[in-house]
Order: C-alpha cells, then structure tokens, then sequence
C-alpha cells in the first residue's frame, strides 16, 4: 500500500523523468551490460557479470520504489490552500527565540526537500513543528540537542 504524499507540478514532474530516465535508458545499459560479461566466458568466476547483475538488482529496487512514490503522488492545488496556516508550500518566516536569528524556508513533500535552498520537509522535526501554525504562534520542536521555540512571523504563498 501506497502512502500519500503531496507535490508540486515540479516535483512530480521530476519524479516522472526520473522514473522514465531508469526505463528507458538505464535498464538497456544494465542489460547490455551483463550480456557482455556473459560473453567472456565462465560465469561462476566472472566478478564482472556478478557485479553487473548487482548494478541491475538495484537499479530494478530504484524503479519499484519510484513507482510506489508515484502511486501515491497527488499534485497540490497551491488555489485551494489556507495562507493563514503553515502547510506545504507555505513560505514560512520564523525567528529563534534563543538566539533571535531569523530564517525563511518553504515547506515542502519529503521527495522534493533540499536544505540550500531552504525547502524543507514537512515530515522534518522542523517541518512538523511548524504545520497548522499561524503567525505570532510558537513552535516548540523536539530536536536532537533539546527544543527549539520559533516564532512564526511571517507566513505567505
């Protein structure tokens, strides 16, 4: 069974070429390549052909879980979410109240997460926390070295 999670149209985009890059490209290359370590002879001694049909057990392990991902992908209507709450895709302003230091991140699906960019998960501690919060609201977030209090300033599409 699938679990649910939610992209944008980029996101689920990238998911697609991903999942149609290791078809249609990847597989014949996985293919060609054990064909040619059969083809130099013993196979009980051949490290090559081992190591080729290695690659493409993980390669096959890559596309199921793509294709689990995908059967549980649904595309975000940005139209229909409340902007007065932390969801995924809010762009969410929040400041430390221990040190005062302000940081902005996006929220975003676990597939589509990339720190430098500041787009977080909404499945992270930090992520967590902050859903269904509303401006002026503390977050308290459980993390590893104790828990962190945010404040929510700013909260916007």
């Amino acid at each position: 069974m699938s679990n649910v999670s939610y992209y944008t149209a980029e996101g689920l985009k990238r998911l697609r070429d991903e999942l149609k890059q290791l078809k249609d490209v990847e597989r014949i290359k996985a293919s060609r390549a054990i064909a040619e370590a059969r083809d130099k002879g013993d196979l009980s001694e051949n490290a090559e052909y081992d190591a080729a049909k290695e690659a493409q057990g993980m390669l096959e392990m890559r596309i199921a879980k793509l294709e689990d991902t995908m059967a549980g992908a649904r595309l975000i209507d940005e139209s229909q979410l409340d902007a007065s709450k932390a969801l995924v895709l809010s762009k969410v302003k929040i400041k430390n109240q221990s040190n005062g230091m302000e940081l902005d991140y996006l929220l975003v699906a676990d597939g589509e997460a990339d720190l430098a960019a500041g787009k977080i998960s909404v499945n992270s501690p930090i992520g967590k926390g902050l859903l269904g919060k509303s401006v002026g609201d503390i977050a308290e977030i459980q993390v590893p070295n104790g828990i962190l209090k945010f404040e929510i300033m700013n909260i916007s599409r």
